[in-house]
């Protein structure tokens, strides 16, 4: 009995011992530190799409382009960012420029629901040249015009300035109402438009709807439809795109009034990890006379299309209707490259 008295004390006293043991180790481990609060980010991508819209008309002349853009970014909290970027397109421009180059900073604070978007966009087209001739020495109000304009026609003999470079101020809010549902507001700003000497508003509203991540089962295909209403308003231009009216029409010779127009634009979406492929119909109610007279279209012609502020009557279809497909990569450093 002694033994058997004995063999269990030692018993007792190994698995005690143990657990005890084993309970000073779980004790001894710290819990990991919380991973460090990084507040930089960079977000960058491209894109390639059959024609480049801006507002309802197009950029590259109905053809192809392709986009690029870097993005810095800094989370000052999880709900307030400042971010700077560099943005680049190409295009075909009247004055035969061949690139935007886009240089734009801002800042994004969020309140609940709310996510707002405030900073400025530069808008820059390297490369131009002036179209004016036609024999002309100087613009319809008799400003003297530099040897490059007067050398240079466009067989139209729409007008063209050597830089069309401007920027704007903007303003955008959007609201979450869920995972499915947002709306926003946008506001964009310039005093002068395209190097018009035209102001410039734009107005919009815009919708998307997100589908359910489960639409097409376990994929990993998303999908969403999106669309916007905007005006773009303009003031009067200086006296370089003046028109020498016809009988019956009012005197330009200072500067047209640049024709505001409604535009409009729906479309559907599918996204694949950093891929989306965008399918748009976009639109406005711009005449194709007007369009002429706001475009200075390179490939505008006919003779009868006439508008108070296109005298020739000569015809663009830069600002009709337009089906735009994009597909684009977008990636964030923090997201995508850890």
């Amino acid at each position: 009995m002694k033994k058997v008295a004995l063999l269990a004390t030692a018993l007792a006293m190994v698995m005690t011992g143990s657990a005890f043991a084993a309970d000073m180790r779980v004790k001894a481990l710290k819990a990991p530190p919380p991973p460090a609060f990084d507040p930089w980010d960079i977000a960058f991508g491209a894109a390639i799409m059959n024609d480049y819209i801006f507002r309802g008309i197009t950029q590259s002349n109905h053809k192809a382009s392709v986009a690029a853009y870097f993005e810095p970014r800094y989370n000052v909290t999880k709900d307030l960012q400042l971010y700077a970027g560099v943005a680049g397109e190409s295009i075909s421009f009247p004055n035969r420029a061949a690139a935007e180059i886009d240089i734009y900073g801002g800042i994004r604070p969020t309140f609940g629901a709310f996510a707002f978007d405030v900073g400025v966009w530069g808008y820059l087209y390297p490369g131009g040249t002036c179209y004016y001739g036609g024999g002309a020495v100087t613009d319809t109000a008799g400003n003297p015009l530099n040897a490059e304009c007067i050398a240079n026609t466009l067989t139209n003999l729409n007008v063209a300035k050597r830089d069309a470079s401007f920027y704007e101020v903007y303003g955008k809010v959007t609201y979450t109402v869920n995972d499915s549902f947002s709306f926003g507001l946008n506001e964009f700003y310039s005093p002068n438009f395209l190097n018009t000497g035209a102001w410039g508003n734009y107005l919009s509203i815009t919708g998307k709807w997100i589908a359910p991540s489960t639409t097409f089962g376990a994929s990993g295909v998303g999908m969403y439809v999106s669309g916007e209403f905007g005006r773009q308003w303009f003031g009067t231009s200086d006296s370089f795109y003046g028109v020498a009216q016809l009988a019956g029409f009012p005197n330009y010779t200072g500067g047209i009034p640049e024709p505001s127009y409604n535009t409009w634009n729906i479309g559907i979406g599918f996204t694949y990890k950093v891929m989306t492929l965008d399918l748009r119909y976009s639109d406005t109610d711009m005449s194709k006379g007007d369009c002429n007279a706001f475009t200075s279209a390179f490939n505008a012609t006919g003779t009868t299309n006439v508008t108070p502020i296109n005298p020739g009557g000569a015809s663009s279809n830069w600002c009709g209707a337009a089906g735009v497909a994009k597909l684009s990569f977008d990636l964030t450093a923090m997201s995508n490259l850890k």
